[in-house]
Order: C-alpha cells, then structure tokens, then sequence
C-alpha cells in the first residue's frame, strides 16, 4: 500500500531523539505548560520570524483564541474562504459572528481577492459590520496577501492567516506566520509540522494580542488562575507534544525540501494527464497536499479507482463547499453561489504526499495515472 501519509517512516528517522525527548517529560513530569512548552514557543517564533508565538491544543484553538481575543462577536462578518475545513468558518460562528464566503481563484484555489471588496459591500448593505478576513493557505500554498491586505486595510478589517496547512511555505521572501495581524497554525500529525495528536499555535507581533492570547488559553487568567480577567477556553498545548515538535522542527527544513521533490516529480510526470497545481512565482508552498484535477466527477472516480486497484491511497479534499453545508444552512447559500469552488470539489483529488515517499513509488502513482482505463 502506498499511504497518502506515512508518519512511519519520519518516526524510523528521528526515532532516537523522539524517545529521549519523551523520556525527559516523563523524568520531570511537568506535563502541563512545561518548559518544552517555553522552548518550543521561542523556536516556532525564531523560524517564522515573528516577535511572538502562542502554542494551544489544535489549530481550530488557534483560530478561536484569536477571533475572541480581537472581540468577535454578533453582527460581526468575518470573511473567508468556501473550499476549506469548517474549523476556519466555525469559529466565527461559534462567536455569533457570520461567516461570508468568498469565492475562489480557479488556479490556486486560495480566496480570489479580487471578489472581496464586492461581498464587504454586500455584508453591509444587508447590516452587518465587516470584522476580519480569513484567508487559507489551502495545501500549502499562501494566499496573495498583498491583494487582500490592501482591501482590508481599506475597511478597517484584521486579516488572520489560516495557516493550519502552510507551516514553512514562503510568500514574497516572508514565511507564512507573519504576513499580517496574526497566523493561526495546526500541529496535527499530517501537517508539515505535526505533532503525534492535536496541537496549533498562533504568530503575531502585537505585544497586546499576544498578552489576551495567552490569558484566553488558560480560561482567561489574570495574575493567577484563579484571577479570571476575561472569558478563555482550556487551550493549552500539552508538554510531551511540545517535546515531539521540537525535534521535528529540527528536520523540518529538509523535510519541505523533499516534499518539494516529489511535487516536482509528480509534475513532471503527470503534464497532459490531470491539472496539476499552479504556484506562483512568488511563493513557495510546504505541499501539505498534492491535489489535481480531473476533466469531471466521473473520471476523478475512474482514476480513485484505478488507483485503489493498484494499491495506492488518494483522498478528496474538499467534497462539498462549506456554503453548501448543513452547519451553515441558516446563512441562505445556494448552489451556484460560488460556482468556481463548487466546479473545483467535483474535480479535485489528492495523491499520497510525504517526505519519504521513494521513486518507485512515486512512478507508480504517475503510471497508474497515466494508464488508459480498461
């Protein structure tokens, strides 16, 4: 079976110092907010190159932490992305804020900035006070966060960099983490950088942000814990999490790097078969998926199969936009509403992608992709 992620492997590699970094959690049995905890906040922050990083327990925290800390709430919108994982639109609506969708760009299958400024409009004009942006860096490729900053920074509105799949991607020489007033991050196992459970983190240079994230994480805590200055959520990322990511951060680099070689493998091999993804010029992306499209539903299903028949694990991400979902049914979104994303998740699919993925295999994903059905 070729898996479309093998932690198995990246474990045999860094087997050694994952075992003695656990083993040290477990000598000083510090299990909460211990001092991997601190290390790994210093060392994330080193590596994006922002002033401040605030690690909690998923990446779906990270976003939550955020919205709450920037006071988003009822009547607010908060404008995102449709062809994404619900975590970035559910918590705005957690809050009581409205999630408005924004249509995406049918190359890079990132928010298309040039149709935000139309729904700012639109959110108004129907009374509500547009907030935030979300963008997301879908599968590892960075939104364009000069287009969208410009019109956010013309409304008044916070940008957050869902960043949950892009974690070491670059965007015009700046890594992801620091493109704009905050990034929230995701450590789960399959990312870029995960972790062996749930874990995220959130960047940003503001010194007020950063002070009510970290309040927010432990249920709003003042000078002690049991001085609760604001509401806050148990968001905390556990000490032996840190441990594992501080010793995968370590190969991250070469990891991405090889990452980058299987995509350009796949590219190559795949030119005339399927549409494979584009990435600007300017950007690198961290290949958290390599995702391609068929010609329509049908032959995506064809190639699933034949791919199954070989052995070889694919994945569909996303099946249905979130304007379509049952969680968002109450905000009035039809089909034909964001036709760009609608058209992309009848297509779309996803190849096994991973650092340790060998040339063999690699071959025999493009072949069976390239076989003639029978």
């Amino acid at each position: 079976m070729i898996a479309l992620n093998d932690l198995n492997r990246q474990y045999e590699r860094i087997q050694t110092e994952i075992n003695h970094a656990v083993s040290g959690v477990l000598a000083h049995g510090k299990y909460i907010m211990g001092p991997e905890v601190t290390l790994l906040e210093q060392r994330l922050a080193e590596y994006v190159g922002s002033r401040y990083a605030v690690s909690c327990g998923s990446g779906t925290d990270a976003l939550l932490m955020t919205l709450m800390a920037w006071g988003i709430g009822p009547g607010d919108a908060v404008f995102t992305t449709p062809f994404t994982f619900i975590a970035t639109a559910e918590t705005a609506r957690m809050l009581g804020a409205v999630p408005v969708f924004v249509d995406i760009d049918p190359a890079t299958f990132n928010l298309n900035a040039e149709l935000l400024e139309p729904a700012i409009q639109k959110a108004k004009n129907k009374g509500l006070t547009p907030r935030a942006v979300i963008p997301v860096d879908l599968f590892g490729l960075p939104a364009d966060y000069e287009q969208i900053l410009t019109v956010a920074n013309q409304y008044g509105l916070l940008v957050l960099e869902d960043a949950a799949q892009s974690f070491g991607a670059v965007y015009k020489v700046k890594r992801t983490g620091r493109l704009c007033n905050a990034a929230a991050t995701s450590f789960f196992p399959s990312k870029p950088l995960g972790c062996y459970g749930d874990g995220g983190a959130v960047f940003t240079d503001d010194p007020d942000l950063y002070e009510k994230l970290r309040s927010i994480r432990v249920h709003g805590q003042g000078e002690s814990k049991y001085d609760n200055i604001r509401l806050g959520i148990n968001g905390r990322l556990d000490t032996i999490q840190a441990a594992v990511l501080l010793v995968k951060l370590g190969v991250l680099d070469s990891e991405l790097a090889m990452r980058q070689s299987v995509a350009e493998r796949y590219t190559n091999g795949l030119e005339n078969v399927v549409v494979t993804p584009q990435i600007p010029e300017y950007c690198r992306s961290s290949w958290a998926q390599y995702s391609v499209l068929a010609k329509d539903g049908r032959e995506r299903k064809e190639m699933q199969d034949r791919l199954l028949s070989k052995g070889i694990q694919s994945a569909i991400y996303y099946p249905k936009p979130l304007h379509l979902q049952s969680a968002f049914s109450d905000l009035g979104y039809v089909p034909g509403d964001m036709p760009v994303a609608e058209g992309i998740s009848s297509r779309i699919f996803s190849l096994p992608m991973h650092p340790y993925l060998n040339s063999e295999e690699i071959e025999e994903v493009i072949l069976a992709l390239r076989a003639h059905p029978e």
